[in-house]
């Protein structure tokens, strides 16, 4: 074992230390501490450790809510007092724009902090079958395929991390009436009103026992919720087995009156109550006006597509998979916007001439998946730049890159601001907002 003395944190959440020259990466170390380490790999450059014994604890160092941290893979800052996960979280993104970019924004927005818990309302969990039988149902190892077997989930709503166990159980009839029905996963939804469990697995599963879970799902919620389970043969489409007659998964926008269908595996951010709030972020700082065309670009179901379109003249949405591209059109007609104009195409293949060919817009939204928008901004070129551009964006690494980009063509990076969208974790979601000099 080895004393370290832990300077900051890296991008998830390890602490960050010097050992004879050498960055060492310490899982579950926090700043200011000093801890007894062991390493587990050590590489030319750098070393990974573990924490044996914290020696001077961060007066931020909390023990863990919930008995499955350090075992589960989900979680990396339970350990953090939840301000301090924050704090810690927005240094880490200002760091990581000016080491990658080398750009710094002129002003810093307040970090937006959230709830600490009972925040997702999507997750997919994986299931394992032993060769005698037994079902493990739960989430896989930090930096393993090992799947630890989970009896509750703090990040979930309550009403589904006190299901789990029933969920289990109901797996586990399976598998004793279907021997190789071999279940693969299970993906929960919670929209208004709404819970679906879809199970996925290779074979049919045994009809009984999903209308058996259906029902014990159903008898504990009390009516607050309608739970609806589904099952998935293989990469086929899910089908619903009970009940038939379940409202459709839905979240709102309220400050917009916006209701938002989704599917069962549509991409929609997993913290409800956070996306309202960066949505009017997005819509304060992109300040569509009346007269104005915005382009929405890897728009999804239409997040941000449909609220602009409440204020702008015209919006044309961008996104990559057909099938969100279906369901944006089929929300802009529920919600009565035929301003909102969709299309499907490979947007990380932009060119110059593709985006010219979508015409000219006054501003731009990015909200690109965690690959960033890099051919986007490198195709952005005069006449067809937008006065103002707002980049929401699930990977501060390649927000930088990107804005270093932007920068190179007459972008003044004017503001920033981390979201706290996924407590918790090392996850951060920022927005970033650029105007053309």
């Amino acid at each position: 074992m080895n004393p370290a003395y832990i300077t900051s944190l890296d991008y998830e959440s390890r602490g960050v230390a010097k050992l004879n020259g050498k960055t060492i990466f310490v899982n579950n170390a926090l700043p200011q501490e000093i801890a007894q380490i062991r390493i587990t790999q050590d590489k030319a450059h750098f070393a990974e450790a573990q924490v044996e014994q914290i020696v001077q604890p961060s007066p931020y160092r909390r023990a863990p809510a919930c008995p499955h941290y350090g075992d589960c893979g989900g979680c990396t800052m339970q350990h953090v007092e939840f301000t301090a996960q924050v704090a810690m979280k927005q240094r880490v993104f200002e760091e990581q724009l000016q080491r990658i970019g080398k750009v710094q924004p002129e002003s810093l927005l307040p970090p937006v902090y959230g709830t600490p818990w009972h925040y997702r309302s999507r997750t997919r969990l994986a299931v394992h079958t032993s060769a005698n039988g037994k079902v493990v149902l739960g989430y896989q190892a930090k930096r393993s395929h090992k799947i630890v077997g989970i009896n509750q989930c703090l990040l979930l709503p309550e009403h589904v991390s006190g299901c789990l166990g029933i969920i289990h159980d109901a797996l586990q009839d399976m598998v004793n009436v279907q021997p190789k029905v071999g279940i693969r996963s299970v993906e929960i939804s919670v929209g208004e009103g709404v819970t679906a469990v879809n199970i996925v697995s290779q074979k049919r599963q045994p009809e009984n026992v999903l209308c058996a879970l259906s029902g014990c799902l159903n008898r504990g919620a009390g009516g607050k919720t309608v739970w609806q389970v589904w099952q998935q043969i293989g990469n086929a489409k899910p089908q619903a087995v009970s009940p038939h007659d379940a409202p459709p998964l839905v979240f709102r926008l309220p400050e917009f009156g916006l209701t938002m269908p989704f599917q069962l595996g549509d991409f929609t951010q997993i913290n409800l109550p956070l996306n309202e709030i960066m949505v009017a972020r997005a819509v304060r700082y992109l300040d569509p006006q009346p007269h104005e065309r915005i382009a929405d670009l890897f728009c999804g179901l239409g997040n941000f597509t449909l609220p602009l379109a409440k204020r702008a003249a015209e919006v044309v949405g961008i996104e990559g998979s057909a099938a969100l591209t279906q369901r944006a059109v089929a929300n802009a007609r529920a919600n009565g916007l035929p301003n909102a104009q969709f299309a499907s195409a490979d947007l990380f293949a932009a060119t110059p001439e593709t985006l010219a060919a979508l015409g000219r817009f006054d501003k731009m939204l990015l909200d690109p998946p965690r690959a960033g928008a890099f051919a986007v901004v490198q195709a952005l070129h005069a006449p067809y730049l937008p006065q103002r551009i707002v980049y929401i964006s699930c990977n501060p690494a390649t927000l930088a890159r990107d804005a270093a980009v932007l920068a190179s063509k007459g972008y003044r990076f004017a503001t920033a601001g981390m979201m706290n969208l996924f407590p918790q974790t090392s996850h951060v979601e920022a927005i970033g907002v650029f105007e053309r000099v």
